[in-house]
């Protein structure tokens, strides 16, 4: 499991005993330059961290190149993954014919329409086989490798990673659910968030470049 990490020091401690009663068998925690005090953190949790550039992709793609699991799976810092779900996904492990996947992703708050737009999210998912990173994206080594791992995109990069990986052979979309922090939605407004990430990913679609997305992305914050 690899999770890139930026400025996490409020709710790192809640990942860390997340993640160790879930008994993850491989962690490799991705630090991009933290300035709050999570490397001092890291370095006294006595888990396996490194650091490296910022940038999600970036810091995802020195994630995997220490990993040793054959499926490596991409964990945001802001969502939680269960025991069972990851046992479901060693379970998984089996079929050769799996390249990787993604889980359904639940939504924290407990507004309606958050139920809304996660069940919009999955079924979205489901028929297109494009995920985002907040659904825990998980593919098998010798995969990521031979993809080249994720492109180094300031936004996108998990939507461009999908598009490539599901050209590789049979991508599961898990109805097992991890649960992503409704933060975002709930600090910026629902129907707000809503209309930015559609107006983004249409003109991601359009061919807008990701370095100008990730500038209104940031503007519209």
């Amino acid at each position: 499991m690899v999770v890139p990490l930026l400025n996490e020091a409020d709710g790192l401690p809640r990942l860390l005993q997340k993640l160790g009663a879930c008994r993850v068998e491989e962690l490799v925690l991705v630090d991009g330059g933290s300035c709050d005090g999570t490397p001092k953190m890291l370095q006294e949790s006595g888990h396996r961290w490194l650091s490296s550039k910022p940038g999600r992709a970036i810091q995802m793609n020195a994630g995997a190149r220490v990993c040793k699991s054959d499926i490596i799976l991409f964990l945001h810092a802001d969502t939680e993954i269960s025991s069972d779900s990851l046992e479901f996904l060693r379970d998984l492990a089996i079929n050769q014919e799996i390249v990787g996947g993604r889980f359904d992703v639940r939504l924290s708050g407990g507004h309606v329409a958050l139920r809304m737009i996660e069940w919009f999210i999955n079924l979205r998912s489901r028929l297109s086989k494009i995920s985002t990173g907040d659904q825990a994206i998980f593919v098998r080594r010798e995969v990521f490798e031979s993809m080249g791992g994720f492109a180094d995109l300031p936004l996108m990069e998990d939507i461009e990673f999908s598009r490539r990986l599901k050209r590789q052979g049979s991508v599961a979309c898990l109805r097992q659910k991890v649960c992503t922090s409704s933060r975002r939605w709930e600090r910026y407004g629902i129907a707000r968030t809503v209309l930015l990430m559609w107006r983004l990913r249409l003109l991601y679609w359009l061919g807008v470049s990701p370095a100008k997305l990730a500038v209104m992305y940031r503007d519209a914050r």
